[in-house]
């Protein structure tokens, strides 16, 4: 926890001691001059798509045969993004928790539906990667360079590639207890991430995937017109942007912090000043984090009223 927030704290400072005096009275201005009428009608579509994740999620645990309310679900979900500030990916283990708790769900067969939903996520996220490599090859490519050198990038690789290893070999062949524990509980586990493919509305959980993905794209595409310069940016540019930010949620703190750097850095490479750039990254991650804030509090505050009798 401390090194994504401690990550973010330090990109904001690196960022702001680079600018000028007159550079940050710009970016006051923008903040100043932005059209906050698309940052509100990005954040009602934000909930649409947090409502279309919670009914999605209805499908696999019907599957197993839990029908769960989809008010709790919707509230799970909320709470979850909530929790994400604080412990990157703590919010999926809190949907678990709350699912338990109120709708008596196994927490290892719905934290199975929830690794199972990731693994779905990943691979859009990972289509739109290869859409942005794709269509702005050369420029993603410089952006990706730029932020970390080959040799570096190869190396991370490596050590990343290495520690999956040994731990596959670990769980494989170890007969300590604690790893038999653990493949006890992985059988639950296994019968959600599985139950994708048992469940009787695959159609429609798929329809709800590229609605939550749509969503998401339409968000970013939405804020580009609260400031005049972006306004004009391909749809390129538009889908390496968002890719970009993307993977700074997914990775980090909910992007904190390094959301504005990096989509400041690759605007900066469609002849987006870094203090548009900046001020952008800053007022799309704010508002998205407001609509976070507002919906995880009153879902942790909702829960219990609503679920009073359990």
């Amino acid at each position: 926890m401390l090194l994504p927030i401690g990550l973010g704290f330090y990109l904001i400072y690196y960022t702001y001691t680079g600018f000028t005096p007159e550079q940050i009275d710009e970016i006051k201005g923008y903040f100043k001059d932005a059209d906050y009428s698309f940052i509100l009608l990005a954040g009602f579509i934000s909930v649409l798509s947090n409502a279309s994740r919670a009914w999605r999620w209805k499908y696999p645990l019907a599957g197993m045969g839990y029908k769960v309310s989809f008010a709790n679900c919707f509230m799970a979900v909320n709470a979850g993004y909530l929790l994400n500030l604080t412990v990157p990916k703590s919010g999926e283990i809190s949907r678990a928790v709350i699912l338990k708790k109120y709708e008596d769900v196994p927490f290892d067969k719905g934290f199975g539906t929830i690794v199972a939903e990731r693994i779905v996520d990943m691979i859009i996220l990972l289509l739109f990667i290869f859409v942005a490599f794709f269509l702005q090859f050369d420029i993603v490519k410089a952006f990706i360079l730029d932020q970390i050198p080959l040799n570096k990038l190869l190396l991370y690789g490596g050590i990343g590639i290495g520690f999956c290893t040994v731990g596959l070999w670990v769980y494989a062949y170890s007969k300590s207890k604690f790893i038999l524990a653990l493949k006890e509980k992985v059988s639950g586990l296994k019968e959600g991430l599985f139950s994708l493919w048992k469940m009787e509305h695959k159609w429609e959980y798929l329809a709800h995937t590229v609605f939550i993905w749509f969503s998401f794209i339409l968000t970013f595409y939405v804020t580009l017109f609260v400031f005049e310069p972006t306004k004009s940016l391909s749809v390129g540019a538009t889908i390496s942007a968002f890719v970009v930010g993307s993977m700074a949620i997914a990775f980090t703190n909910s992007g904190f912090g390094s959301y504005p750097f990096l989509i400041a850095k690759i605007l900066l490479f469609y002849a987006i000043p870094e203090t548009v750039g900046n001020a952008f990254g800053w007022i799309v991650w704010t508002s998205q984090m407001l609509v976070v804030l507002a919906l995880g509090l009153g879902s942790f505050l909702l829960l219990p009223i609503l679920n009073r009798t359990k």
